[in-house]
């Protein structure tokens, strides 16, 4: 046996390996805040600034060598402008990961680096990122601005509670939200002067289960103090203005939308819009204009999506999938297919595949029906997380849903709704199997009502 893998071995070595180009006219871009480095076959690497005066001659450097292909590496953000300037000229671009194109020894220079990247791209050797369309670009630049302003809102509403937690004031701990209705009319009237708990509640008591009534008024006894006081005044503030900052984004997204689906026609049974808890985007008419914008498919028809989730999907991966081969490549790109760890007979490093964002999403959309009821998939996370852990549930969960997501936006509303009816169809006969076995096994039977 082991001289058979030595003849293999050596046809292997002897054996030439050809690598065939298919790529022609491509160029070598290596990026940097200020400058960049432009590669093309059969010419010294060339020096151009990355200020917009440098681009049009880099521009015109490239249409004079009949070049129709770049690659280039997603260095920060200052691939973006090149990428969008290239881009409007029309040329064919391919955004690769760093990660993906490592330079063999010696390689370590920009001239270097844009003259590899070209090489491994004539003979298609680098994988392009994914770039959504100009539109959903800018959707998604609007709609993670109004995420980093919801998280900044966040930071100061914590401040908030801080001073009400060294002030003895409970009132977080007692109602659902201090920036509920409720919540707000209690501060502000504080912050206006006032001290007495039973007017307090009594500004609030419509809003409120009596039941809390006397929970509310304990709560509010406290020390109140001068200093802390001046610091929720602030971090209000600073809450309501990125409230505004939301709003503002808000009218962007509903005005890109209605640009987007202008051509589409209405949806003719739509359905009714799933009810969105938390930070609710104030656009007129939005279930309409999601499903215009998804040609018809009702995304909220799969467990744990809503407008506000389906919108940031799509503002991270748009609406055509063609991208993506088959649904194994979508989850994949999300980061949420399982990992393989062995090879042959030897397990190999475990390391952690980091999600994008719209894997993230995806994550986050789990854990929401994860902590849900009477739905198969919360009943399939709770099954794996009982058996595996909660981040394997997680992962586990987020792929199923993406599976579901991708189905239906490249088959089909019909197609996904009798797989999921399948699915706990499928689930069912499997909790009634269980139960007769263990009804059995205790001495039991089984009897329907």
């Amino acid at each position: 046996m082991a001289k058979k893998q030595t003849n293999q071995g050596s046809y292997y070595k002897n054996k030439k390996a050809v690598l065939k180009k298919i790529n022609y006219n491509v160029a070598g871009i290596d990026l940097g805040s200020e400058e960049m480095f432009i590669a093309v076959i059969e010419k010294d690497v060339r020096k151009f600034s990355t200020f917009t005066n440098g681009l049009e001659e880099g521009t015109e450097y490239l249409k004079s060598e009949r070049i129709e292909k770049i690659v280039m590496e997603a260095t920060g953000v200052y691939w973006i402008p090149v990428y969008e300037y290239l881009e409007k000229k029309g040329f064919n671009i391919s955004l690769v990961n760093g990660a993906h194109s490592k330079n063999v020894p010696g390689r370590k220079t920009d001239v270097l680096d844009s003259e590899w990247l070209r090489e491994l791209h004539t003979y298609g050797l680098l994988r392009a990122s994914f770039i959504p369309d100009e539109k959903i670009r800018e959707l998604r630049y609007y709609v993670r601005l109004r995420d980093d302003h919801i998280s900044m809102g966040a930071t100061h509403i914590n401040i908030i509670q801080k001073n009400l937690d060294m002030m003895n004031i409970k009132l977080h701990k007692v109602i659902d939200s201090v920036m509920s209705k409720s919540g707000l009319l209690i501060i502000h009237a504080i912050l206006d002067g006032e001290r007495d708990a039973k007017k307090l509640w009594d500004l609030c008591k419509h809003y409120i289960n009596n039941k809390k009534e006397i929970d509310v008024i304990n709560s509010l006894k406290g020390n109140y103090r001068n200093e802390y006081l001046f610091g929720i005044k602030q971090a209000l503030q600073m809450w309501e203005h990125y409230q505004a900052m939301q709003k503002q984004c808000d009218s962007k997204i509903e005005e890109l939308l209605l640009q987007m689906t202008a051509d589409k026609e209405n949806p003719q049974n739509l359905n009714t819009a799933k009810q969105i808890k938390n930070n609710k985007p104030e656009i007129e008419n939005f279930h309409l204009l999601m499903t215009k914008l998804t040609l018809g498919k009702n995304t909220t028809a799969i467990a744990g999506i809503n407008d506000y989730s389906a919108l940031k999907i799509i503002s991270e991966t748009g609406t055509d999938l063609s991208n993506f081969k088959d649904e194994k490549h979508f989850t994949s790109w999300l980061g949420l297919a399982p990992s393989a760890h062995q090879s042959a007979k030897k397990k190999r490093k475990k390391g952690r595949r980091h999600c994008n964002r719209a894997g993230m999403i995806f994550r986050q959309l789990a854990v929401n029906v994860g902590n849900g009821k009477h739905t198969a998939l919360s009943s399939f996370y709770k099954r794996i997380r009982s058996r595996a852990g909660k981040m394997i549930a997680i992962k586990a969960t987020a792929r199923k849903i993406a599976v579901y997501y991708y189905n239906l936006m490249t088959m089909g509303h019909g197609f996904v709704e009798e797989g999921i009816k399948k699915y706990e169809q499928r689930y069912l006969q499997q909790q009634e199997l269980f139960l007769q076995r263990k009804a059995k096994e205790m001495g039991y039977s089984l009897v329907k009502i």
